[in-house]
């Protein structure tokens, strides 16, 4: 699945981008299902029918979302030619509702309206889904009360980095192969096509500003970085097939394992274009590894229980365990703490400790002598709290996660850890 080549952000232009957004209009009301729906009652299998229900779904949903959520980025552009451009965006992603929910209602059959194409597709969101799009949903409102370029550049990198790039655009392009490698639905093909175009477009502007504001302001890169930590064990579950049935996507010819890669490298790209080393930031995530092996990392963790919509009881893994603590030796600030020594003492399952020696940070199971921070708790809290399944604050508060240790280190550890 190669996607299209990455251009630094500094062979783009807003103007460049706003005229090409002129010579690429289309219309999402011309196109003709009638084949579509023909091949959706006769030729699509039932898995088929279901796959792409759910598939579509999301990108119906998605788009709505991104268009209602858009007007706070134009307010918060410090430049004209970035706000016309988030104008044309803004036309782009209500052309590309009107396409899914047009074939929602045409060809599915799902509603008569887009408001009840919307409800009636609702069940088809995935955990992970929902809570990017929450997400998505909070920073508009925080957006609206701060423009300052730290918060735009989250917001960009919500928006146009993690929504478009690392999620949307994996998902053209397993519709638009698989479509075009069966020769299905030709209306909706053609839609899917020029939306692509567009979505690069916009990519391509989110690289650029990302770029634009990280020169501006040195605080726009930490910004980034504690929102790409807080909305990767969402993301990493938005394609989590309804009970793991992976029918959903290999009935399009692609694995799982495929998407996530695709996506891991997608984001990694865009970062680099943008000016930025992911594996650099304090992330948690790996970018020292290949994407496809970021890929089987995530869905090992997504597979057991560790990240994704909670499912009972996570039973300890060791080589599960192994990638947790790991993700978190990464995202440690080790100049909060050097030589620090940390503890985390499972009531169900073996503990582990953290050791910052020389401005390195390891992970290993067992105890350490003298730990300077501990942690008691299940194991089950813990994972909670770093799938995002629980806030912090709560977990402490209510007692499932119980710090102690020497008082510096307790002040220190929201800073350490955050």
């Amino acid at each position: 699945m190669a996607g299209s080549p990455v251009l630094p952000a500094d062979q783009v232009s807003y103007e460049d981008l706003y005229a090409r957004w002129e010579q690429g209009n289309w219309s999402a009301t011309e196109i003709d299902f009638s084949d579509d729906r023909r091949q959706w009652d006769e030729e699509f299998t039932d898995i088929e029918r279901r796959a792409t229900l759910w598939t579509y779904s999301m990108f119906f949903h998605g788009e709505d979302s991104v268009a209602d959520n858009l007007s706070p980025y134009i307010d918060a552009a410090p430049r004209e030619e970035q706000k016309y451009f988030l104008a044309t965006q803004q036309v782009d992603e209500a052309r590309h509702a009107v396409l899914f929910g047009r074939f929602m209602r045409e060809v599915a059959r799902r509603g008569d309206d887009t408001p009840s194409a919307l409800v009636a597709t609702r069940p088809e969101l995935t955990w992970g889904f929902r809570r990017t799009f929450e997400r998505l949903d909070r920073m508009a409102e925080e957006l609206r009360r701060d423009r300052s370029r730290p918060k735009l550049a989250q917001a960009i990198t919500l928006y146009h980095l993690i929504i478009e790039a690392a999620l949307a655009q994996p998902g053209q392009h397993l519709i638009e192969e698989s479509l075009t490698r069966r020769d299905r639905l030709p209306g909706f093909r053609q839609g899917i096509r020029n939306v692509s175009k567009d979505e690069q477009r916009h990519i391509a502007f989110g690289v650029k500003m990302i770029a634009d504001l990280t020169r501006e302001d040195p605080d726009c890169r930490p910004a980034i970085e504690e929102l790409l930590r807080e909305i990767f064990p969402y993301t990493a579950a938005v394609f989590v097939p309804p009970d793991w049935d992976e029918r959903y996507v290999t009935s399009f010819g692609f694995t799982l394992e495929e998407i996530y890669a695709y996506g891991a490298e997608a984001i990694e790209a865009r970062l680099r274009a943008a000016g930025l080393e992911p594996e650099t930031m304090r992330v948690g995530m790996p970018f020292d590894l290949p994407a496809e092996e970021r890929a089987k990392r995530g869905l090992a963790m997504l597979r057991a229980g560790y990240l994704g919509a909670p499912n009972g009881p996570a039973k300890p893994d060791p080589e599960v365990t192994a990638l947790l603590f790991d993700g978190l030796r990464r995202q440690l600030d080790v100049a909060a703490a050097p030589q620090a020594k940390i503890q985390w003492e499972f009531t169900d399952a073996e503990p582990w400790h953290l050791r910052v020696d020389n401005g390195q940070a390891t992970v290993a199971p067992g105890r350490v002598e003298d730990p300077d921070l501990r942690f008691r708790c299940r194991f089950q809290d813990w994972i909670d709290l770093t799938a995002g399944r629980t806030e912090p604050l709560r977990a402490v508060l209510t007692g499932r996660i119980r710090p102690s240790g020497r008082l510096r280190m307790l002040l220190r550890a929201p800073r350490l850890f955050a």
